[in-house]
């Protein structure tokens, strides 16, 4: 995923290496250094034609990465909601937003997180239920957590305790 510039640990890591390439002439690298980071192609135009002073902030460079990360893991259905959650507290809080961009913090780690907490906390669902599925087989256990609880896990996984 960052394969030509490595991984940027913020925001301001990926404008100063744009910075860096736009003042040796390299606006190809500065589109690789956009690309390879989740940002839009408009934008690293509007950073070449000096638009604006950035090629990015803290909310585009997390929302970038996660875009990325989602078009390698392809989560769907619950994995999917945690990820618009991911999104929403991004928006919500600059901390968030600065946390996921950070290096070592991934949306696979965040799920294993989610998914750990599943597994930790599965129950086994009443025969009944079971029996109403249409289901033949023994146990059956499900964790998912409710949307709050998946917020705090998706918080403390990114910003800690």
């Amino acid at each position: 995923m960052f394969d030509r510039f490595g991984e940027f640990d913020s925001a301001q890591e990926i404008n100063e290496a744009a910075a860096a390439q736009l003042a040796e002439g390299d606006t190809e690298a500065v589109y690789a250094i956009a690309e390879e980071n989740g940002i839009d192609a408009e934008e690293a135009d509007d950073f070449i034609n000096g638009d604006v002073g950035e090629l990015t902030n803290p909310l585009m460079a997390a929302l970038g990465k996660l875009d990325l990360e989602e078009a390698e893991l392809k989560p769907h259905d619950i994995m999917a909601d945690w990820l618009e959650i991911i999104r929403v507290r991004c928006q919500e809080d600059s901390r968030m937003a600065a946390a996921v961009r950070k290096k070592g913090k991934s949306l696979e780690g965040c799920y294993g997180a989610l998914l750990r907490w599943s597994y930790e906390n599965s129950r086994e669902v009443d025969k009944r239920i079971v029996r109403a599925a249409g289901i033949q087989v023994g146990r059956i256990t499900e964790g998912t957590p409710r949307m709050a609880r998946a917020k705090q896990i998706i918080t403390e996984y990114y910003l800690g305790k």
